[in-house]
């Protein structure tokens, strides 16, 4: 009889150490991560700060944030749900909505920290590659790109939030060779290009009652709307009409009394 020799034995597993929970569960690159948020230890504690894109079906998160030993602070975020008060009420979750999104956040950033009017950014808005000089008073705000699992093809969402911020006034390291438009061939960047699969799909403007050919005017109204107002809007919670109940509503000792086959005359003729 042939003895199989234990590969793993008391030993290894002393000295085994289970990875990261998030790593785990596939959410986060930790070998990205150290890369963003290590710092020089002579920046004297520094905050080195993160500029955030996450997307999902319905919505879209811009965040920037700084990492500390307790955890990740968030100095300002903004979402793509936020946009319906700026006037753009569909398309929320793409190729433009994405720029509007990473341009409030960066407007509302500068404002939070007192540069909106030195650094106005590219009011514009003509998709040619821009980036921010330094002012008179204050270095621009500068933070680096956190996509996290999103593969950086060219053209993909997240270039269109890096290309809204940048207009926004922030100072983000980046290649134009990811933005959508950009040709490999001849290396040249042409910026009236955009992906045909945003431009496909038009059921939900059409409900609206919004044409096609007014799109740009709609997107130039609500750049324009989120450069003069920035700040955080309240949404007000509609109670709802009718209170859900997830547990068994008690009963009185009347209605008790009807459910048993047990009472009383007297109890009935009382009730």
């Amino acid at each position: 009889m042939a003895f199989v020799k234990a590969q793993k034995t008391r030993s290894y597993f002393k000295r085994f150490q289970v990875k990261f929970k998030r790593w785990r569960q596939g959410k986060t690159d930790y070998r990205a991560r150290f890369r963003l948020v290590n710092q020089d230890k002579n920046k004297y504690n520094t905050p080195k700060y993160r500029y955030v894109v996450r997307f999902s079906n319905k919505d879209i998160t811009a965040q920037i944030i700084s990492a500390t030993i307790a955890g990740d602070i968030v100095l300002a975020s903004a979402y793509a749900h936020e946009l319906p008060h700026y006037g753009l009420k569909v398309g929320l979750t793409n190729y433009v909505a994405a720029y509007c999104t990473r341009l409030l956040l960066a407007r509302r950033v500068l404002k939070k920290l007192q540069m909106d009017e030195e650094y106005q950014g590219n009011v514009d808005a003509s998709g040619e590659d821009y980036s921010v000089e330094p002012g008179e008073s204050r270095r621009p705000f500068r933070a680096f790109l956190d996509v996290g699992l999103i593969r950086t093809t060219t053209g993909n969402h997240c270039f269109g939030a890096l290309t809204g911020a940048l207009d926004g006034g922030l100072d983000i390291p980046q290649s134009e060779k990811r933005f959508a438009g950009f040709d490999k061939d001849e290396k040249s960047l042409d910026f009236k290009c955009s992906p045909q699969k945003y431009q496909t799909h038009f059921s939900d403007y059409i409900k609206v009652g919004v044409e096609p050919d007014n799109l740009e005017e709609i997107y130039k109204k609500v750049h324009a709307a989120i450069r003069v107002d920035p700040s955080p809007k309240k949404f007000e919670k509609q109670q709802p009409k009718e209170h859900k109940r997830y547990n068994i509503k008690k009963l009185t000792y009347d209605e008790r009394s009807l459910r048993s086959p047990h009472f009383s005359h007297k109890s009935q003729a009382e009730i």
